[in-house]
């Protein structure tokens, strides 16, 4: 079967998004997507090592709800398909890059590789190896946000803080242990469920007993909502209203984005459990092609304007693997280095 659950509808009008929101989401989803494709590059011919996971495909998720909170302020957890996320609160593609390539200019000073990527300056709190692991330091940063406004009287603590985890996660301990506490303490967080219907080699309905997760707020007396994670003006619709929410003092929202991956679960998958019926649905709905389209049609952009902004994005992208490969590896001298906090 192909889709068991129906997408959910949402009618993008020419007033869903200005000329310039709509480039700016295009720029970001196709700056992920190029990024991502030029990885799967240097990955085989041997630039880059370990595990290295791919967001292709789900560019919408992470454009549509990060580019509707405030750069610089707001926290954001990944996953270890963190990439395109990191380039979404803005870590410079040189920095993601370099990071991949193991150098000092990462931005984990080639401690993290791929899977720990982080930004301090940025409000990237990590990626993570391990299913899991970011949703309880996404949950002490927006509490910390909550804290500092009403116990410690600091009115300008009104950061939210948006975990990303995939549907493999929502079966865990510490998912349901988060979505206890945040909504007891009606915390400013959004959980963003990927739900790219696979945990590695595993489909999402056979191993849940509830495949609807954004129902599983229900249980905590949390807001769950179910988007279509392919349409990045659906996405950034739902994450709106709920980023308002929960600066409003309302508590957090479970967001159901459901999205596919169309590469296997990392570079190293073979990616032989899906059947092709199955990718080709997906593949027919890809998130940037749809927003291209709606720039297109509601005449916010033309096609060589779009075609223009793909050339400028090659070009970053391009520069950050030149970046990567002239920079240095890190000093042997500073192996300890960073495993404690430093004073600036």
């Amino acid at each position: 079967m192909v889709q068991e659950r129906t997408l959910p509808t949402f009618q993008a009008t020419a007033t869903s998004v200005t000329r310039d929101e709509g480039l700016t989401l295009y720029k970001d989803m196709v700056l992920g997507r190029s990024f991502e494709d030029k990885c799967a590059e240097m990955y085989y011919r041997g630039k880059m090592f370990g595990f290295v996971h791919l967001y292709n495909g789900q560019e919408a998720v992470s454009t549509g709800v990060i580019q509707a909170m405030r750069p610089g302020e707001d926290y954001v957890c990944s996953t270890y398909r963190d990439h395109v996320h990191a380039l979404s609160v803005g870590v410079p593609a040189r920095e993601v890059m370099a990071e991949l390539f193991g150098k000092a200019t990462g931005c984990s000073k080639g401690r993290g590789g791929s899977m720990h990527l982080f930004s301090s300056e940025h409000r990237l709190l990590g990626g993570y190896a391990f299913i899991g692991e970011g949703i309880p330091v996404a949950l002490g940063a927006a509490f910390q946000s909550k804290y500092r406004r009403e116990t410690m009287g600091d009115e300008s603590a009104d950061q939210v803080t948006a975990a990303f985890f995939g549907d493999g996660t929502t079966n865990n301990g510490q998912f349901f242990e988060c979505l206890n506490m945040a909504a007891l303490w009606k915390l400013p967080i959004l959980f963003v469920v990927e739900n790219n219907k696979w945990a590695i080699g595993m489909a999402h309905e056979r191993a849940t007993s509830q495949p609807e997760i954004y129902k599983k707020g229900a249980a905590f007396g949390m807001v769950g909502v179910e988007v279509d994670g392919m349409d990045v003006l659906a996405v950034r619709a739902v994450a709106q209203e709920a980023i308002a929410r929960a600066r409003a003092g309302e508590g957090p929202t479970l967001i159901e984005a459901l999205t596919y991956r169309f590469r296997g679960h990392s570079l190293a998958d073979p990616d032989e459990l899906r059947s092709k019926t199955e990718k080709d649905f997906w593949l027919a709905r890809d998130p940037i092609k749809q927003l291209a389209a709606h720039l297109t049609n509601h005449n916010l952009a033309t096609a060589d304007e779009l075609k223009a902004i793909d050339r400028e994005i090659q070009s970053i992208v391009e520069d950050a693997v030149q970046f990567a490969q002239d920079s240095p590896e890190p000093d042997p001298s500073e192996l300890y280095r960073y495993v404690f906090a430093e004073d600036e």
